[in-house]
């Protein structure tokens, strides 16, 4: 994959470095306080304004170019997964037990190397640029803190960009996904109870297990007669845990239900029914129950203006000489940059990672090639969109 015009090789073998310097040194959600570190301390060292400390650890690095623009941000996520590593090159973790399995080592070493090459510009820019670099996206919602710290505020955010790499795709292919284009993640704590009894009486009991098994039977069909076809969901229950006697009926039964769906609609019939569902087969069969919704992500969905000027850009500025646009969600998998889109529009694009292995497995490992043309895209919406008239 050759560099994209926007780095020369001393700017990308910098950025390799910075990569492989996260790789060994991963950190959990909202414990990336060493590499929040790294980060500010590079984006001051580049003469960025920098402020620490959002939502835990996230950093925030401003560019005012001092002349009136749009004001747009960049995001890169940067925490870690509890996953021994199981490679043996030279750059793996030296932290046993944590893994950057996800590849948010890359994606942070890519917007800081985007970030060497906007401000290198600044003078043929106007506006405002924002770059986040996020704690918390692996079940944390940072991306929701960090709205809630307010990053998208003063001045308000007009538009807003990141990316994910995609093991499975060509290295360096560039793509984009219009509308839905990953999923949401609803997942919920249902426990059931009954009446505990002795296995050779169940009519004197109330048996959560057989009425979590209908429950189970039961949720199948939100996904194949209450969710349209032209839409994507799916519900999988998870865990499943009751008893522990082969002679008894235990008295409790608790399950994880987790829901994915692509956009508010098929959440909708598939989330805003569980409930419902549920009660008719406690009530059925003489059980009660309770629900805890412990974790919830938006469906991510792009704006289908700004994927076209995604594309465009990326196109006439010849970001990478694979270019496409998907008409199908490249992943129902979840990813918490849908909380800024609830809020301002924007693009969440995609990079071929190659014929790695796939995300959170132990064998993964984020491939350096891709680095200059995931930066380049961001480099080349700063050129397009604050370019200087």
């Amino acid at each position: 994959m050759p560099y994209t015009p926007f780095f020369n090789d001393a700017q990308v073998e910098t950025a390799v470095a910075i990569r492989h310097q996260l790789h060994q040194h991963p950190e959990l959600k909202f414990e990336e306080t060493q590499t929040a570190r790294l980060v500010a301390q590079r984006l001051r060292d580049l003469g960025y304004h920098v402020t620490e400390g959002l939502a835990t650890t996230g950093v925030m690095a401003e560019l005012d170019t001092g002349r009136p623009g749009p004001v747009i941000a960049f995001r890169a996520d940067m925490d870690a997964l509890p996953i021994r590593e199981a490679n043996a090159f030279e750059h793996r973790s030296q932290r046993d037990g944590l893994m950057h399995a996800c590849g948010h080592d890359g994606h942070t070493a890519t917007l800081l190397l985007a970030a060497e090459a906007i401000i290198a510009q600044r003078d043929q820019l106007c506006g405002y640029i924002k770059l986040l670099f996020q704690p918390g996206e692996e079940g944390g919602n940072g991306a929701d803190k960090m709205v809630k710290a307010g990053v998208l505020q003063h001045p308000q955010v007009e538009a807003i960009f990141g990316y994910h790499n995609r093991p499975g795709f060509p290295v360096g292919q560039l793509f984009v996904k219009p509308g839905p284009a990953m999923g949401g993640n609803d997942t919920f704590k249902i426990t059931l109870s009954g009446v505990s009894g002795h296995a050779a009486m169940p009519h004197l009991a109330v048996d959560p297990i057989y009425v979590g098994a209908s429950l189970v039977q039961q949720l199948q069909g939100l996904v194949g007669r209450h969710k349209s076809p032209l839409e994507a969901g799916v519900i999988t229950v998870a865990a499943f845990h009751a008893g522990d006697a082969a002679n008894v009926i235990p008295g409790t039964a608790e399950l994880l239900v987790n829901i994915r769906s692509d956009r508010e609609s098929s959440r909708n019939a598939l989330v805003g029914k569980l409930e419902q569902v549920v009660a008719g087969v406690c009530a059925a069969h003489g059980a009660h129950f309770s629900m805890e919704h412990q974790h919830q992500i938006p469906p991510l969905v792009n704006d289908a203006e700004w994927s076209r000027q995604v594309l465009a850009i990326a196109t006439e500025q010849g970001v990478s000489p694979d270019i496409q646009q998907l008409d199908y969600m490249p992943t129902m998998g979840a990813e918490d940059f849908a909380f800024y889109l609830q809020e301002v529009p924007g693009c969440f694009f995609f990079v071929g990672n190659g014929d790695s292995a796939y995300l959170h497995n132990e064998h993964y490992d984020f491939n350096d090639a891709i680095l200059p043309v995931a930066a380049g895209m961001f480099v080349a919406l700063a050129r397009s969109l604050l370019q200087r008239r």
